[in-house]
């Protein structure tokens, strides 16, 4: 990630995206617009973002959640998803389809800059300085490089997937609750249903196949090894 990140803010109200625009400016992200999915996909391949922030209920044929597939299909950037419902539908489905955080409508812009700069920070910063490469079978996380293989094939992880991973990572063997794990990978001031984990879990089980030892423990939560 560079010094000033890229931003794109896909979301038809105006009045809605300046507002988010001019929060994220005063934290010194650069920051580009689009009103549609076309547009948004459009941009994003012209800008490479290290972030995007996508609304559901855009105009047209690509909608959010059409886009977030689109853009999970080539790339791993970290993805925001805005909604002006609060229906767990379209929490879970946004985030099988790769996104990182959920925001309802109306939302404090200061929140979602804090959001943004968290998951900025997470995704571009390696929790393991060593550097180590962890082998399940035909997995291998490595830590430094913040790249996971199966196979020998790279596999893409959502970034909070990613953060997820290697906070399971660093507690290897230990029964960890949804609260633990929503402190320790979604930071500690995260707002959200501890669900959120589950469905990542899931995600993570789909992606790296049946040799990643992520077992569920009842009562309490999930443990890696």
């Amino acid at each position: 990630m560079s010094e000033q990140a890229v931003v794109v803010v896909v979301e038809d109200d105006p009045n809605i995206a300046d507002l988010v625009d001019l929060y994220l400016r005063r934290d010194d992200h650069r920051v580009y617009q689009a009103s549609t999915g076309e547009k948004a996909l459009e941009v994003i391949g012209q800008r490479s973002p290290d972030l995007v922030i996508l609304d559901i209920g855009l105009p047209g044929e690509i909608d959010g959640f059409e886009c977030c597939r689109r853009i999970r299909a080539t790339s791993d950037v970290p993805v925001i998803m805005l909604t002006a419902r609060d229906d767990e539908i379209d929490r879970v489905v946004g985030f099988e389809l790769g996104a990182d955080d959920y925001v309802t409508k109306p939302f404090s812009p200061r929140e979602l800059a804090a959001r943004v700069k968290a998951i900025l920070r997470r995704s571009g910063t390696p929790r393991d300085p060593v550097g180590a490469v962890h082998e399940f079978g035909d997995i291998a996380v490595d830590t430094a490089r913040l790249e996971v293989l199966r196979d020998a094939e790279p596999v893409a992880l959502a970034a909070q997937e990613l953060s997820l991973l290697l906070f399971l990572l660093e507690n290897r063997g230990l029964a960890l609750s949804r609260r633990q794990l929503l402190d320790g990978a979604w930071e500690v001031d995260w707002v959200g249903d501890e669900r959120t984990v589950d469905v990542h879990v899931r995600q993570l089980r789909r992606k790296l196949g049946p040799n990643l030892p992520l077992k569920t423990v009842p009562g309490v939560g999930y443990r890696l090894g």
